[in-house]
């Protein structure tokens, strides 16, 4: 299977920034192995300029990093898939531990977005992990086979490869320069992997497995090479272009 290597800008850079990060990227990941694609979760504002930005011959793909499970209606500020797909989107995330956290975006309501995305043509990637006094108190398995089980619940197994992938992303991670060590992230992992081949069945077996939390250039040819990680998230080092090539073409 092809790695996905995705780069999540949060609410990072202007329009006119996105699309000059982006040009530099495109220009950069041009001789990129054909076991890999790229896709960019870019702040909603550019996604329409950075979709014009690329052409069909591009290995990068665009995303919205998040999305309201309907087709419209009166939900200030919400963009709903097809808004996406109309900007020239063909991914989205759900249930990044910042919407959990932040907003408090419910298992349920996550699992709402993430079938309700899919049924709407789009592609997901839903976000798991735990937090560190989850995993030091011992409940890694039980909060990742929650977020999962109720992530998934809704979502039709015709449509799950090659449109979904499952990004793990420990909290204690992200953002903070601690990394899962190669032990901690196998662990995950192959736990993430049994449920989806008891969720999927065959299917399970060819969905896509992302490591994201403090992933840079010095680590990602470590971690993409352990079993189960099928590519990486990037948070803070996808900002630039040659932190984030780097880490695509490891």
């Amino acid at each position: 299977m092809q790695l996905l290597m995705a780069a999540n800008w949060k609410m990072n850079k202007t329009c006119a920034e996105a699309v000059d990060t982006l040009t530099q990227l495109k220009a950069q990941l041009s001789g990129m192995d054909a076991d890999r694609e790229c896709v960019l979760f870019a702040p909603f504002t550019a996604l329409t300029a950075c979709a014009e930005t690329l052409d069909n011959n591009s290995r990068i793909s665009m995303g919205g990093q998040n999305c309201y499970p309907a087709k419209d209606g009166a939900f200030t500020g919400e963009c709903s898939p097809a808004m996406l797909l109309d900007a020239g989107c063909t991914w989205v995330l759900t249930g990044h531990s910042e919407r959990r956290a932040i907003f408090g975006e419910s298992d349920a309501f996550i699992g709402k977005k993430t079938a309700f995305a899919l049924e709407s043509g789009l592609k997901v990637v839903l976000c798991i992990g735990e937090t560190l006094e989850e995993r030091d108190s011992g409940q890694l398995a039980a909060v990742l086979e929650r977020q999962l089980r109720e992530g998934l619940a809704g979502v039709d197994v015709a449509l799950s490869a090659p449109n979904l992938a499952v990004a793990y992303e420990p909290v204690w991670a992200i953002g903070t320069g601690r990394v899962a060590g190669p032990k901690e992230i196998v662990e995950a992992h192959t736990l993430v992997r049994s449920f989806l081949r008891q969720r999927f069945s065959t299917q399970g077996h060819d969905l896509r497995i992302l490591y994201g939390g403090s992933v840079k250039p010095e680590n990602a040819r470590e971690i993409i090479r352990l079993d189960n990680v099928n590519g990486v998230l990037v948070g803070g080092a996808s900002l630039q272009a040659e932190s984030f090539s780097r880490i695509a073409l490891a």
